[in-house]
């Protein structure tokens, strides 16, 4: 077996997500995902702590791609709007291999409470990082963890939609249009 594959982080997301929906999360083992993935045991822990990370895989470069897209906004843009660039930026980021695999992610995480809680820290893990982005550019706290919180929940409404089958519009389109309908209904509140 050779000891590196370029792509070995890929494979082990895509063979771990067929075991998963295969026989379920707490039946699969690292040995098996790696045999799956033709990699070995070792190359798995050298990219993952353990099966559960493998889920979690791309979060610490999405909350980047946030940070950089809202870093990148012109200097008079809005929290929104600074918000949306962050969006589109991570967006673009996003393969035919995220839009193929996000469907059976979320249905592996719904089998599962230990993967549903990781599921919720990886959303406060991006909310944090859009929060992060928003307070470097001179936003107040509460205004940066709003905006932060309508960024996370647009972007989980922009890349289920993104994955139906029937969408024909891109990911940053949807989690523009997402975005702004959060804010429209905070706006309602009163």
């Amino acid at each position: 077996m050779p000891r590196w594959k370029p792509d070995a982080r890929e494979r082990f997301v895509t063979a771990a997500l067929h075991l998963f929906t295969e026989q379920g999360y707490d039946e699969t083992t690292v040995a098996e995902i790696a045999d799956r993935a033709g990699l070995t045991k070792s190359t798995f822990f050298r990219h993952f702590s353990d099966k559960r990370e493998v889920l979690a895989a791309g979060q610490e470069t999405l909350s980047r791609l946030f940070a950089e897209g809202i870093a990148a906004a012109p200097a008079e843009a809005s929290p929104l709007s600074a918000v949306d660039a962050g969006l589109t930026h991570a967006a673009g980021s996003m393969t035919p291999f995220n839009r193929e695999l996000g469907p059976r992610l979320e249905a592996v995480i719904a089998t599962s409470s230990e993967l549903q809680e990781r599921a919720v820290l990886k959303r406060v893990g991006m909310a944090a990082a859009i929060a992060d982005a928003l307070r470097r550019r001179g936003v107040e706290a509460t205004m940066a963890d709003t905006a932060a919180e309508l960024g996370v929940l647009a972007f989980k409404a922009g890349f289920e939609a993104w994955t139906a089958e029937d969408n024909e519009l891109s990911l940053a389109q949807l989690t523009s249009a997402a975005l702004h309908r959060y804010y429209s209904a905070v706006s309602q509140l009163g």
